[in-house]
């Protein structure tokens, strides 16, 4: 019992200052996100004094705001290109993942390995190759020209393909001899087993269109075409920045992401430990 107390006393201070580490982390971490609400019920100089409380001027934050910039528009731009490309990408990639690991082909390893090199390639090099092509497509300043890019991205295709090889080969094989067709196979048995996997692509992909800057203020052109990030880049575009409206327009815009991450939580762990199995 005495060698038992003495190695637990031993033990003590390092776990003192794991702990301490964490919580360090963790302040900081979670500190920009305080500051945010803060400084959006604050006035501009409060701001500009370092003030650490919630003041009294989230009202006409909000006022100056809705009044100055189209926030209702440019919030429900922003949900319909999210959104709509969310549900598109992932039953695209997720066709795309389980054909490369459920069919036989010589050729399937070159083809995965050919899109994990395109992930290598910047996407400010691609963005006016991608507009001319467009352009003579007549996809500007439409919801198509801002969604085909991310429905099909190599990381999601990665992602479903790695999480594939964990699903189970008998269920496929005696779904075929029960007279199944491939696409009620994907569809019924292979998208409730990867609830998981979707849930992490899900949130993934959400984020990356909601937050998407570039791309859309280069392909929509028409101010009722407006996103939430154009939009927040538009206020700081003044000769005098609000600094408590620009952090209640950026605290809006998280909500939506920060939602949907709390909601699917759990399975986006899952998701994210079953992809690299």
């Amino acid at each position: 019992m005495s060698q038992i107390r003495i190695r637990r006393g031993k033990l003590r201070p390092a776990r003192v200052a794991k702990y301490a580490f964490l919580v360090l982390a963790s302040f900081l971490s979670a500190f920009p996100f305080y500051w945010m609400l803060v400084s959006a019920t604050n006035s501009n100089q409060a701001i500009m004094e370092m003030r650490m409380f919630p003041g009294a001027n989230l009202i006409e934050n909000w006022k100056t705001l809705t009044a100055g910039y189209a926030l209702g528009t440019a919030f429900l731009n922003s949900l319909r290109n999210a959104t709509v490309t969310t549900v598109c990408a992932l039953f695209i990639s997720s066709l795309a993942g389980y054909g490369f690991v459920v069919y036989r082909d010589k050729y399937k390893n070159l083809v995965m390995s050919l899109l994990m090199l395109s992930m290598m390639v910047p996407a400010a090099a691609t963005l006016i190759p991608m507009f001319r092509m467009f352009s003579r497509m007549g996809l500007n300043n439409s919801l198509l020209g801002v969604m085909l890019p991310s429905v099909a991205t190599a990381f999601l295709i990665f992602m479903f393909r790695q999480g594939t090889q964990s699903f189970p080969d008998a269920i496929i094989q005696a779904a075929r001899i029960d007279g199944l067709g491939e696409l009620r196979i994907f569809l019924q048995m292979y998208m409730p087993i990867m609830k998981p996997t979707y849930a992490a692509a899900a949130t993934v992909t959400f984020m990356n269109a909601w937050n998407a800057y570039l791309w859309p203020l280069v392909i929509l052109q028409s101010p009722d075409q407006i996103t939430m990030p154009m939009l927040i880049s538009n206020t700081m575009n003044v000769y005098v920045v609000d600094y408590g409206m620009v952090m209640l327009a950026v605290s809006i815009c998280t909500i939506p992401t920060l939602v949907l991450f709390f909601a699917l939580q759990r399975s986006f762990v899952e998701g994210i430990l079953g992809s690299v199995k």
